[in-house]
């Protein structure tokens, strides 16, 4: 058993459409919706992507995914535009979709809620879609953006009492969340940077704070593998070490999950060295970013599985850990 944790809707040219729509008219039309028939969201999956070889299901056949996880585009989130109103309108719409994608495919992908973060709001604003998603939807967690401003402003670090409130439904509710950054409107940062640089401040301020003893049930799950901090461990460690009374950085380090979402052995292995394979998910973002074939290997570089598996001093209980029971057992799905 596979599954993939770290996965994003591949969804019809109508949903897209319809956002679109929304940001030329800033909601002034009304909220309108999108209306695509079963057979147009299954031809989403099945059907070939412009430039692509495989679909997406192809594509999960052919690294050998039993379940994937998936939540909508993040860099289609528009977190940081106004007015709010089309944010929680367009995150609606991604949801539905992807709740029917679920049920068009039982077994095969499991709903991760996108929440309507808007840039300067009240974070419980995005609560009552959390709890439709989780409660009426079937959605197994949610995905969380450090950084609603998307590069314009200086949002509050995820430690801050800001997010307070949502962490309190994530308890409540019992479901984790993915922290995983969103598009950047700013110019010095690739979208793809942005990912690394919002979930490494993310894990630096959670690790810092209050949070996992006010919410000690809290499970948080980290993307791209920690950011740039389980390979930097190094500097964060030494300050923490000139505190005797801290706890070492590299304890703190296991109050969080990771990912997968790395392409190359030694950066994997180093995750695994650091956090435990014990505290690590599957994770692959495919079909995404790294859904390329590698010329000096001749594989998709997101075909990760077949890497983990020729890790050595990984045992058995290591890799099935990996690969599916942690997620299982995180999940509560076994």
């Amino acid at each position: 058993m596979v599954i993939d944790v770290h996965g994003h809707v591949v969804a019809p040219p109508e949903l897209y459409a319809y956002q679109a729509s929304l940001l030329a008219s800033r909601g002034a039309h009304g909220k309108g919706g999108v209306s695509v028939s079963d057979e147009r969201l299954m031809k989403a999956v099945w059907g070939a992507r412009a430039g692509e070889p495989a679909t997406h299901i192809e594509l999960l056949n052919g690294v050998g995914t039993d379940v994937q996880f998936i939540s909508p585009r993040p860099f289609h989130a528009m977190h940081s535009m106004q007015p709010e109103r089309i944010v929680h309108w367009y995150t609606e719409a991604a949801n539905d979709i992807i709740a029917r994608l679920c049920n068009l495919f039982p077994g095969r992908f499991q709903g991760v809620a996108g929440l309507p973060q808007s840039a300067g709001t009240d974070v419980r604003h995005t609560l009552p879609e959390l709890e439709r998603c989780v409660k009426e939807l079937g959605f197994i967690g949610c995905m969380i953006n450090p950084d609603p401003y998307e590069g314009t402003g200086t949002p509050p670090g995820m430690g801050e009492e800001y997010w307070y409130p949502l962490y309190e439904k994530l308890v409540e509710l019992d479901v984790p969340a993915l922290i995983h950054s969103a598009s950047c409107v700013s110019p010095r940062e690739s979208y793809s940077l942005h990912f690394i640089n919002e979930e490494t401040i993310a894990v630096m301020s959670l690790l810092n704070s209050n949070v996992f003893r006010d919410f000690p049930n809290l499970k948080l799950i980290i993307s791209h593998a920690g950011g740039a901090v389980p390979y930097q461990i190094g500097r964060f460690m030494a300050g923490r070490y000139r505190n005797p009374k801290a706890e070492p950085f590299e304890e703190s380090m296991r109050r969080l999950y990771f990912d997968t979402c790395l392409y190359t052995q030694d950066s994997l292995e180093l995750l695994f060295r650091t956090v435990g394979p014990d505290r690590c998910l599957f994770g692959t973002e495919n079909p995404g970013t790294a859904s390329v074939v590698n010329p000096n290997t001749g594989q998709y570089m997101d075909n990760t599985h077949p890497i983990i598996e020729r890790i050595e001093w990984l045992s058995e209980e290591d890799k099935e850990g990996i690969f599916h029971r942690n997620a299982e057992q995180l999940f509560r799905l076994a």
